[in-house]
Protein backbone atom coordinates (compact mmCIF):
# COMPACT_ATOMS: atom_id res chain seq x y z
CA UNK A 1 0.00 0.00 0.00
CA UNK A 2 1.21 3.81 -0.29
CA UNK A 3 0.49 6.71 1.64
CA UNK A 4 0.65 10.10 1.05
CA UNK A 5 2.51 12.02 3.89
CA UNK A 6 3.40 15.76 4.14
CA UNK A 7 5.97 16.13 1.75
CA UNK A 8 3.55 14.32 -1.57
CA UNK A 9 2.99 10.73 -2.96
CA UNK A 10 5.79 8.16 -1.62
CA UNK A 11 6.38 7.05 -5.09
CA UNK A 12 9.87 6.63 -5.43
CA UNK A 13 12.64 4.14 -5.75
CA UNK A 14 14.04 2.89 -2.79
CA UNK A 15 17.67 2.62 -3.90
CA UNK A 16 17.06 6.37 -4.97
CA UNK A 17 16.10 7.16 -1.37
CA UNK A 18 19.35 5.18 -0.78
CA UNK A 19 21.45 7.06 -3.04
CA UNK A 20 20.24 10.57 -2.01
CA UNK A 21 20.77 9.83 1.41
CA UNK A 22 24.15 8.33 1.35
CA UNK A 23 25.27 11.47 -0.59
CA UNK A 24 23.71 13.95 1.98
CA UNK A 25 25.38 11.29 4.67
CA UNK A 26 29.11 11.87 2.80
CA UNK A 27 28.31 15.60 2.96
CA UNK A 28 27.67 15.93 5.87
CA UNK A 29 30.60 13.98 7.42
CA UNK A 30 32.73 16.14 5.18
CA UNK A 31 31.38 19.30 6.71
CA UNK A 32 31.83 17.91 10.26
CA UNK A 33 35.41 16.86 9.83
CA UNK A 34 36.17 19.94 8.22
CA UNK A 35 38.73 21.54 11.34
CA UNK A 36 40.40 18.02 12.38
CA UNK A 37 43.22 18.27 9.12
CA UNK A 38 43.45 22.10 10.12
CA UNK A 39 44.28 21.51 13.69
CA UNK A 40 47.85 21.29 13.66
CA UNK A 41 48.27 23.56 10.67
CA UNK A 42 46.82 26.34 12.89
CA UNK A 43 49.62 25.15 15.71
CA UNK A 44 52.34 25.89 13.20
CA UNK A 45 50.88 28.93 11.84
CA UNK A 46 50.13 31.12 14.65
CA UNK A 47 47.14 32.24 13.12
CA UNK A 48 45.17 31.78 16.56
CA UNK A 49 48.53 32.34 18.90
CA UNK A 50 50.51 29.87 20.99
CA UNK A 51 48.66 26.43 21.17
CA UNK A 52 49.82 23.19 23.12
CA UNK A 53 48.97 20.24 21.44
CA UNK A 54 46.24 19.71 24.01
CA UNK A 55 44.54 22.70 23.04
CA UNK A 56 44.48 21.09 18.91
CA UNK A 57 43.37 18.13 20.36
CA UNK A 58 40.25 20.12 22.25
CA UNK A 59 39.50 21.85 19.05
CA UNK A 60 39.42 18.63 16.59
CA UNK A 61 37.47 16.52 19.03
CA UNK A 62 34.89 19.02 20.26
CA UNK A 63 32.86 18.87 16.59
CA UNK A 64 33.06 14.82 17.02
CA UNK A 65 31.89 14.56 20.82
CA UNK A 66 29.09 16.85 20.11
CA UNK A 67 28.06 15.04 16.79
CA UNK A 68 28.32 11.77 18.80
CA UNK A 69 25.93 12.50 21.59
CA UNK A 70 23.81 14.62 19.12
CA UNK A 71 22.98 11.15 17.20
CA UNK A 72 20.21 10.44 20.37
CA UNK A 73 18.09 13.36 20.10
CA UNK A 74 18.14 13.64 16.64
CA UNK A 75 17.58 9.89 16.18
CA UNK A 76 14.50 10.02 18.14
CA UNK A 77 13.64 12.92 16.35
CA UNK A 78 13.78 10.87 13.10
CA UNK A 79 11.70 8.47 14.69
CA UNK A 80 8.92 11.23 15.45
CA UNK A 81 9.14 13.22 12.01
CA UNK A 82 10.88 11.25 9.71
CA UNK A 83 13.77 11.91 7.56
CA UNK A 84 12.41 13.65 4.61
CA UNK A 85 12.04 16.56 7.28
CA UNK A 86 15.15 15.53 9.22
CA UNK A 87 17.94 15.25 6.38
CA UNK A 88 17.51 18.95 5.21
CA UNK A 89 17.13 20.28 8.36
CA UNK A 90 19.98 18.93 9.79
CA UNK A 91 22.10 19.81 6.74
CA UNK A 92 21.06 23.42 6.68
CA UNK A 93 21.55 23.79 10.19
CA UNK A 94 24.86 22.68 9.39
CA UNK A 95 25.82 25.37 7.14
CA UNK A 96 25.43 28.21 10.11
CA UNK A 97 28.10 26.69 12.28
CA UNK A 98 30.30 26.65 9.04
CA UNK A 99 29.77 30.26 8.08
CA UNK A 100 30.36 31.50 11.38
CA UNK A 101 33.57 30.06 11.41
CA UNK A 102 34.38 31.43 7.72
CA UNK A 103 33.50 34.86 8.67
CA UNK A 104 33.97 35.29 12.15
CA UNK A 105 36.43 32.68 14.02
CA UNK A 106 39.52 32.23 11.52
CA UNK A 107 41.33 34.29 13.93
CA UNK A 108 40.10 33.84 17.28
CA UNK A 109 40.87 30.63 19.04
CA UNK A 110 37.55 30.79 21.40
CA UNK A 111 35.38 31.31 18.70
CA UNK A 112 36.81 28.61 16.64
CA UNK A 113 35.81 26.45 19.79
CA UNK A 114 31.91 28.02 19.67
CA UNK A 115 31.75 27.15 15.74
CA UNK A 116 33.24 23.85 15.92
CA UNK A 117 30.77 22.89 18.84
CA UNK A 118 27.61 23.92 16.48
CA UNK A 119 29.82 22.21 13.56
CA UNK A 120 29.02 18.76 15.53
CA UNK A 121 25.57 18.95 13.99
CA UNK A 122 26.77 17.56 11.09
CA UNK A 123 27.64 14.33 12.71
CA UNK A 124 24.07 13.58 13.60
CA UNK A 125 23.50 13.06 9.94
CA UNK A 126 23.75 9.19 10.56
CA UNK A 127 21.16 8.89 13.44
CA UNK A 128 18.91 10.58 10.20
CA UNK A 129 20.27 8.12 7.37
CA UNK A 130 19.65 4.46 8.95
CA UNK A 131 16.06 5.05 9.83
CA UNK A 132 15.00 6.39 7.10
CA UNK A 133 17.20 3.79 4.70
CA UNK A 134 15.83 0.80 7.15
CA UNK A 135 12.37 1.94 6.75
CA UNK A 136 13.28 1.87 2.89
CA UNK A 137 13.62 -1.66 2.59
CA UNK A 138 12.50 -5.50 3.27
CA UNK A 139 14.37 -6.90 6.04
CA UNK A 140 16.55 -9.16 3.68
CA UNK A 141 17.85 -6.21 2.04
CA UNK A 142 18.12 -4.07 4.54
CA UNK A 143 21.70 -5.47 6.11
CA UNK A 144 23.10 -4.39 2.41
CA UNK A 145 21.52 -0.81 2.41
CA UNK A 146 22.32 0.09 5.62
CA UNK A 147 25.68 -0.99 4.69
CA UNK A 148 26.27 1.23 1.52
CA UNK A 149 24.61 4.35 3.54
CA UNK A 150 27.25 3.87 5.94
CA UNK A 151 29.92 3.89 3.30
CA UNK A 152 28.91 7.88 3.53
CA UNK A 153 31.45 7.66 6.37
CA UNK A 154 33.82 8.48 3.84
CA UNK A 155 32.79 11.91 3.77
CA UNK A 156 35.56 12.43 6.17
CA UNK A 157 38.37 11.59 4.05
CA UNK A 158 37.33 14.07 1.42
CA UNK A 159 37.85 16.60 4.14
CA UNK A 160 41.32 14.97 4.69
CA UNK A 161 42.20 15.20 1.01
CA UNK A 162 40.81 18.49 -0.08
CA UNK A 163 40.78 21.32 3.07
CA UNK A 164 44.34 21.95 4.00
CA UNK A 165 44.83 22.25 -0.23
CA UNK A 166 42.22 24.27 -0.23
CA UNK A 167 43.26 26.57 2.54
CA UNK A 168 46.69 27.17 1.70
CA UNK A 169 45.96 27.80 -2.21
CA UNK A 170 42.35 29.09 -2.42
CA UNK A 171 42.54 31.33 0.69
CA UNK A 172 41.29 30.66 4.09
CA UNK A 173 37.80 30.77 3.58
CA UNK A 174 37.68 28.48 0.35
CA UNK A 175 37.09 24.90 2.04
CA UNK A 176 34.45 26.39 4.13
CA UNK A 177 32.60 28.19 1.71
CA UNK A 178 32.37 25.38 -0.57
CA UNK A 179 31.06 22.93 1.99
CA UNK A 180 28.29 25.55 2.68
CA UNK A 181 27.11 25.45 -0.69
CA UNK A 182 27.64 21.61 -1.42
CA UNK A 183 25.15 21.36 2.39
CA UNK A 184 22.62 23.75 0.85
CA UNK A 185 22.51 22.34 -2.84
CA UNK A 186 22.03 19.17 -0.85
CA UNK A 187 19.61 20.57 1.82
CA UNK A 188 17.19 21.99 -1.72
CA UNK A 189 17.85 18.53 -3.35
CA UNK A 190 16.73 16.46 -0.38
CA UNK A 191 13.65 18.35 0.34
CA UNK A 192 12.51 18.11 -3.13
CA UNK A 193 13.71 14.64 -4.03
CA UNK A 194 13.18 12.77 -0.64
CA UNK A 195 9.69 10.78 0.36
CA UNK A 196 9.38 8.65 3.81
CA UNK A 197 9.11 5.31 3.06
CA UNK A 198 4.96 3.97 2.61
CA UNK A 199 3.67 3.01 5.61
CA UNK A 200 6.00 4.60 8.11
CA UNK A 201 4.96 4.83 11.25
CA UNK A 202 5.57 7.99 13.30
CA UNK A 203 6.87 6.94 17.21
CA UNK A 204 4.76 7.85 19.54
CA UNK A 205 5.51 9.49 22.93
CA UNK A 206 7.69 12.26 24.30
CA UNK A 207 10.98 12.15 24.03
CA UNK A 208 12.21 11.45 27.39
CA UNK A 209 9.54 8.52 27.33
CA UNK A 210 10.79 7.20 24.46
CA UNK A 211 14.72 7.59 25.30
CA UNK A 212 14.23 5.63 28.14
CA UNK A 213 12.60 3.33 26.72
CA UNK A 214 14.94 2.32 23.80
CA UNK A 215 17.71 2.47 26.33
CA UNK A 216 16.05 -0.55 28.33
CA UNK A 217 15.87 -2.72 25.26
CA UNK A 218 18.70 -5.43 25.04
CA UNK A 219 20.01 -4.73 21.74
CA UNK A 220 20.55 -1.14 22.69
CA UNK A 221 23.20 -1.43 24.70
CA UNK A 222 24.64 -4.53 23.43
CA UNK A 223 24.68 -3.04 19.82
CA UNK A 224 26.65 -0.07 21.39
CA UNK A 225 29.36 -2.66 22.76
CA UNK A 226 29.64 -4.11 19.48
CA UNK A 227 29.81 -0.79 17.36
CA UNK A 228 31.73 1.17 20.19
CA UNK A 229 34.75 -1.46 19.49
CA UNK A 230 34.08 -1.65 15.08
CA UNK A 231 33.29 1.63 14.79
CA UNK A 232 35.66 2.96 17.46
CA UNK A 233 38.34 1.05 16.43
CA UNK A 234 38.07 2.61 12.72
CA UNK A 235 38.06 6.00 14.46
CA UNK A 236 40.35 5.73 16.59
CA UNK A 237 43.15 3.91 13.76
CA UNK A 238 42.10 7.07 11.19
CA UNK A 239 42.92 9.39 13.83
CA UNK A 240 45.78 7.80 15.85
CA UNK A 241 47.57 5.90 12.95
CA UNK A 242 49.89 8.76 11.28
CA UNK A 243 51.04 9.33 14.71
CA UNK A 244 51.63 5.87 15.62
CA UNK A 245 53.27 4.80 12.23
CA UNK A 246 55.91 7.92 12.61
CA UNK A 247 56.97 7.02 16.06
CA UNK A 248 56.69 3.28 15.45
CA UNK A 249 58.32 3.11 11.97
CA UNK A 250 59.85 6.15 11.26
CA UNK A 251 58.19 6.77 8.39
CA UNK A 252 57.87 10.24 6.90
CA UNK A 253 54.40 12.11 7.78
CA UNK A 254 53.40 12.00 3.74
CA UNK A 255 53.91 7.90 3.55
CA UNK A 256 52.38 7.73 7.25
CA UNK A 257 48.97 10.03 5.94
CA UNK A 258 48.73 7.55 2.94
CA UNK A 259 48.98 4.46 4.66
CA UNK A 260 46.23 5.72 6.77
CA UNK A 261 44.39 6.43 3.77
CA UNK A 262 44.42 2.83 2.70
CA UNK A 263 43.44 1.60 5.92
CA UNK A 264 40.09 4.26 5.55
CA UNK A 265 39.22 3.14 2.10
CA UNK A 266 39.88 -0.72 3.18
CA UNK A 267 37.15 -0.17 5.85
CA UNK A 268 34.47 1.95 4.27
CA UNK A 269 34.42 -0.97 1.12
CA UNK A 270 33.96 -3.58 3.73
CA UNK A 271 31.19 -1.18 5.38
CA UNK A 272 28.43 -2.57 2.89
CA UNK A 273 30.29 -5.75 2.73
CA UNK A 274 29.19 -6.73 6.41
CA UNK A 275 26.11 -5.66 5.83
CA UNK A 276 25.60 -8.25 2.69
CA UNK A 277 27.33 -10.93 3.93
CA UNK A 278 24.91 -10.52 7.41
CA UNK A 279 21.73 -10.68 5.17
CA UNK A 280 23.08 -13.67 3.34
CA UNK A 281 24.45 -15.57 6.62
CA UNK A 282 23.26 -13.38 9.84
CA UNK A 283 24.97 -10.57 11.51
CA UNK A 284 26.10 -13.02 14.31
CA UNK A 285 28.68 -14.90 11.96
CA UNK A 286 29.76 -12.06 10.82
CA UNK A 287 30.50 -10.08 13.77
CA UNK A 288 31.71 -13.29 14.92
CA UNK A 289 34.72 -13.25 12.34
CA UNK A 290 35.27 -9.67 12.47
CA UNK A 291 35.93 -9.54 16.04
CA UNK A 292 38.17 -12.45 15.78
CA UNK A 293 40.35 -11.02 12.73
CA UNK A 294 40.67 -7.94 15.19
CA UNK A 295 41.86 -9.86 17.81
CA UNK A 296 44.48 -11.71 15.72
CA UNK A 297 45.81 -8.86 13.93
CA UNK A 298 45.66 -6.36 17.36
CA UNK A 299 47.99 -9.33 18.46
CA UNK A 300 50.26 -9.44 15.42
CA UNK A 301 50.70 -5.81 15.62
CA UNK A 302 51.34 -5.76 19.44
CA UNK A 303 54.76 -7.10 18.97
CA UNK A 304 55.92 -4.34 15.95
CA UNK A 305 56.68 -6.54 12.90
CA UNK A 306 58.28 -5.70 10.28
CA UNK A 307 55.67 -3.14 8.12
CA UNK A 308 56.06 -4.77 4.38
CA UNK A 309 53.96 -7.88 4.36
CA UNK A 310 53.49 -8.85 8.27
CA UNK A 311 52.70 -5.43 9.44
CA UNK A 312 50.71 -3.86 6.60
CA UNK A 313 48.79 -7.04 6.36
CA UNK A 314 47.37 -7.34 9.95
CA UNK A 315 46.22 -3.68 10.00
CA UNK A 316 44.72 -4.14 6.76
CA UNK A 317 43.11 -7.20 7.78
CA UNK A 318 41.73 -5.11 11.16
CA UNK A 319 40.60 -2.08 8.76
CA UNK A 320 38.27 -4.73 6.29
CA UNK A 321 36.99 -6.31 9.77
CA UNK A 322 36.15 -3.07 11.63
CA UNK A 323 34.93 -1.75 8.70
CA UNK A 324 32.40 -5.22 8.11
CA UNK A 325 32.05 -5.29 11.48
CA UNK A 326 30.02 -1.63 11.76
CA UNK A 327 27.98 -2.78 8.49
CA UNK A 328 26.84 -5.55 10.55
CA UNK A 329 26.45 -3.70 13.77
CA UNK A 330 23.51 -1.88 12.08
CA UNK A 331 21.96 -4.68 10.08
CA UNK A 332 21.66 -6.42 13.36
CA UNK A 333 19.72 -3.62 14.80
CA UNK A 334 17.51 -3.10 11.91
CA UNK A 335 17.04 -6.98 11.87
CA UNK A 336 15.71 -6.88 15.97
CA UNK A 337 14.61 -3.64 16.37
CA UNK A 338 10.81 -2.45 16.08
CA UNK A 339 11.43 -0.06 12.77
CA UNK A 340 9.21 3.29 14.44
CA UNK A 341 12.13 2.69 17.49
CA UNK A 342 15.30 2.05 15.12
CA UNK A 343 16.08 6.05 14.84
CA UNK A 344 16.24 6.14 18.81
CA UNK A 345 18.21 2.85 18.99
CA UNK A 346 20.62 4.32 16.39
CA UNK A 347 20.96 7.32 18.32
CA UNK A 348 22.07 5.46 21.11
CA UNK A 349 24.55 3.14 19.06
CA UNK A 350 25.70 5.82 17.39
CA UNK A 351 26.76 7.72 19.86
CA UNK A 352 28.75 4.80 21.32
CA UNK A 353 30.85 4.29 18.73
CA UNK A 354 31.83 7.90 18.05
CA UNK A 355 32.90 8.03 21.84
CA UNK A 356 34.26 5.03 21.36
CA UNK A 357 36.81 6.09 19.02
CA UNK A 358 38.42 8.66 21.36
CA UNK A 359 39.24 6.16 24.09
CA UNK A 360 42.30 4.11 22.07
CA UNK A 361 43.86 7.17 21.34
CA UNK A 362 44.44 8.23 24.95
CA UNK A 363 45.13 4.88 26.00
CA UNK A 364 47.92 4.73 23.43
CA UNK A 365 49.17 7.97 24.32
CA UNK A 366 49.65 7.68 27.96
CA UNK A 367 50.62 4.02 27.70
CA UNK A 368 53.71 5.16 25.26
CA UNK A 369 54.54 8.14 27.10
CA UNK A 370 55.11 5.70 30.39
CA UNK A 371 56.51 2.42 28.63
CA UNK A 372 57.94 3.71 25.23
CA UNK A 373 55.88 1.16 23.63
CA UNK A 374 53.11 0.45 21.87
CA UNK A 375 52.60 -3.01 22.53
CA UNK A 376 50.55 -2.65 25.72
CA UNK A 377 47.68 -0.48 24.14
CA UNK A 378 47.40 -2.71 21.06
CA UNK A 379 47.46 -6.19 23.61
CA UNK A 380 44.98 -3.89 25.59
CA UNK A 381 43.01 -3.90 21.71
CA UNK A 382 43.03 -7.60 21.44
CA UNK A 383 41.77 -8.45 24.56
CA UNK A 384 38.86 -5.92 24.34
CA UNK A 385 38.02 -7.50 20.81
CA UNK A 386 38.33 -11.46 22.68
CA UNK A 387 35.76 -10.07 25.12
CA UNK A 388 33.05 -8.82 22.69
CA UNK A 389 33.66 -12.01 20.18
CA UNK A 390 32.78 -13.88 23.49
CA UNK A 391 29.50 -11.70 24.31
CA UNK A 392 28.30 -11.58 20.59
CA UNK A 393 28.80 -15.79 20.63
CA UNK A 394 26.48 -15.74 23.73
CA UNK A 395 24.22 -12.67 24.85
CA UNK A 396 23.88 -11.32 21.78
CA UNK A 397 23.38 -14.28 19.72
CA UNK A 398 20.30 -15.31 22.21
CA UNK A 399 18.99 -11.46 21.58
CA UNK A 400 19.66 -11.77 17.80
CA UNK A 401 17.93 -15.59 17.29
CA UNK A 402 14.05 -14.96 18.42
CA UNK A 403 13.64 -11.50 17.78
CA UNK A 404 15.30 -11.88 14.20
CA UNK A 405 12.77 -14.09 13.01
CA UNK A 406 9.72 -12.64 15.03
CA UNK A 407 10.67 -9.02 13.64
CA UNK A 408 11.47 -9.98 9.95
CA UNK A 409 8.16 -11.85 10.10
CA UNK A 410 5.87 -8.49 11.45
CA UNK A 411 7.77 -6.12 9.55
CA UNK A 412 7.51 -7.83 6.25
CA UNK A 413 3.98 -8.08 6.83
CA UNK A 414 3.75 -4.41 7.28
CA UNK A 415 5.91 -3.41 4.21
CA UNK A 416 3.71 -6.17 2.12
Amino acid sequence: MTETNAGGTAHRSPWLMLAVATAGFAVNFWAWALLSPLGPLFRTQGTLGRLTESDVALLVAVPVLVGSLGRIPIGALTDRYGGRLMFPLVSAATIVPILFIDLFALDSYGALLVGGFFLGIGGTAFAVGVPFVNAWFPPERRGLAIGIFGAGMGGTAISALTTVKLYSNAGHQAPFLITAIALAVYAVLAWFVLRDAPGRRPAQGGFLERLVANAKLPISWQACILYAVAFGGYVAFSVYLPSYLKTAYDLSAADAANRMAGFVVVAVVMRPVGGWLSDRFGPIPVLAGCYAVVTAGAAVAATTPLLEHVGTIAFLAMAAALGGGSGATFALVAKVTDPARVGGVTGLVGAAGGLGGFVPPLIMGYVYGRTQSYGIGLTLLSVTAALTLLLTLTIVRRTAQPNTQGQSTTTSEGLA
